[in-house]
């Protein structure tokens, strides 16, 4: 059926979102027209960029819908999307992908940290919703970008953190909220990676193998520098690299903290500081991190002193009071009590559901009456949301300011300074070595 003067639906979102950015760019229209509404019964035609990996179970997670175009730089890695969508047209550039796939209503961003921002904000300017992996970038210009751009456009925006649509997260936050723990002042978070996961504190390989035949490397570097290919860095390792991605705090740390950092409201923090670790590299984070950071006081709601573990190091046992210690996790702890949650979110099932500390001081507690929308799964969330349902919870707007904080954390890691950061004006003060990670040069082709 066409719609809108013999458009189709689709035709007139890409239009309309193009009319709003000329508009926008003349200085005649103070912000973007949101993309047409699609009706619950129509299903979104939606474009994968980074088919493989992590990116694979995002494909399931929206395989009810029209899966249009399959990108990624890897066809060995993504062989088992194309096998099962055979009807996709498949890619390797995403630029080309959105340039010629004039049908996409969406797009699930899959790819490495250092190119998330880029390939989710070509899609937004199109007018398309995104659904982004976690962290939400590698750098925190990048982080701000996404949020302006996704506030522009008015699109629809996840980021993937499936522990935030779980029903045991949203109920350690109002547990939080409804003060039942008493005043919230320290947080402790830790995680197990990268021991056993991906390597850190190594040096830049010197070998040069040939690149294979099923990847292309360049592609892959997108905006990062030019390196030589080295199976060091993929399909997964990369995630140690400084260059590529965010070591543990930014890959872990926006999932064990973001029921506490909900629950709280943090916003951004005002310092950070390793306080222990192992030995660095020019090209990797330490193997392991004791870090801290500060979040200030939010109105009658007192300062916060985040401390955060990587690598197996884990807080000082006392703090668990006779419970098993888990390998991921979080504590927050009141001036009543203390919330666990005892692994990288608030818990699904009764196995892992939080736990309030010590247990003999809240038997038989009353739960707080619900305040937070239940939602079904993450990615049905998103896909509700873009045919004009609820709207998400973890969207470009949260987290962008949750991964900013994380990675204020990550710049005292990579300059091994004290960080005081200036949010306004988006600088760590007194430490100049630290700008060129806070807005990255970008390589030619690439720019944001």
């Amino acid at each position: 059926m066409k719609l809108f003067n013999s458009k189709s639906r689709r035709e007139f979102i890409r239009d309309s979102a193009l009319f709003t950015a000329g508009l926008a760019a003349a200085g005649t229209c103070p912000a973007h027209a949101a993309p047409p509404k699609i009706p619950p019964s129509e299903k979104l035609n939606i474009g994968i960029i980074g088919a493989g990996g992590r990116g694979f179970e995002n494909l399931m997670g929206v395989k009810s819908e029209n899966i249009v175009a399959l990108c990624d730089v890897d066809d060995d890695r993504a062989k088992a999307a194309f096998v099962k969508f055979p009807q996709a047209k498949r890619y390797r550039d995403f630029r080309r992908m959105l340039d010629q796939e004039k049908s996409l209503d969406a797009v699930v961003v899959s790819t490495p940290d250092h190119t998330h921002a880029i390939a989710a904000i070509t899609a937004m300017r199109r007018g398309m919703h995104v659904y982004c992996e976690k962290p939400l970038a590698h750098s925190i210009y990048e982080t701000r970008q996404m949020a302006k751009v996704a506030r522009e456009m008015r699109v629809v925006t996840q980021m993937g953190q499936q522990g935030h649509a779980m029903d045991g997260s949203r109920r350690a936050v109002e547990v939080i909220r409804g003060g039942l723990i008493g005043d919230v002042t320290e947080l402790h978070v830790w995680t197990d990676r990268p021991a056993g996961w991906w390597p850190q504190g190594e040096e830049r390989p010197v070998e040069t193998p040939a690149v294979p035949g099923t990847l292309d490397w360049d592609l892959w570097l997108g905006p990062a520098q030019v390196r030589p290919y080295h199976p060091v860095y993929v399909p997964f390792k990369w995630r140690g690299r400084w260059d590529f991605g965010t070591g543990p705090i930014g890959d872990m740390g926006v999932h064990n903290m973001d029921t506490a950092f909900w629950a709280l409201e943090l916003g951004l923090p005002i310092s950070a500081e390793v306080k222990e670790s192992g030995p660095k590299t020019a090209d990797c984070p330490s193997l392991w991190n004791i870090m801290e950071l500060t979040y200030p006081a939010r109105g009658k709601r007192p300062p916060v002193k985040l401390i955060f573990y990587d690598g197996k190091k884990l807080p000082p046992a006392g703090l668990f009071h006779g419970e098993t210690i888990t390998d991921n996790g979080s504590l927050v702890i009141g001036s009543k009590g203390t919330l666990y949650t005892r692994t990288w979110h608030g818990g699904e099932n009764a196995d892992d559901r939080f736990l309030l500390l010590p247990q003999k001081t809240f038997v038989g507690y009353q739960p707080p009456k619900q305040s937070l929308p239940r939602a079904e799964e993450h990615h049905i969330e998103w896909i509700r949301a873009c045919k004009g349902g609820p709207r998400t919870e973890s969207n470009f707007g949260y987290a962008a300011t949750l991964t900013e904080g994380l990675l204020v954390g990550f710049l005292a890691q990579r300059t091994g300074k004290r960080i005081e950061w200036d949010a306004k004006n988006m600088k760590a003060r007194g430490c100049p070595e630290a700008d060129p990670f806070i807005r990255p040069h970008f390589r030619k082709g690439w720019e944001i």
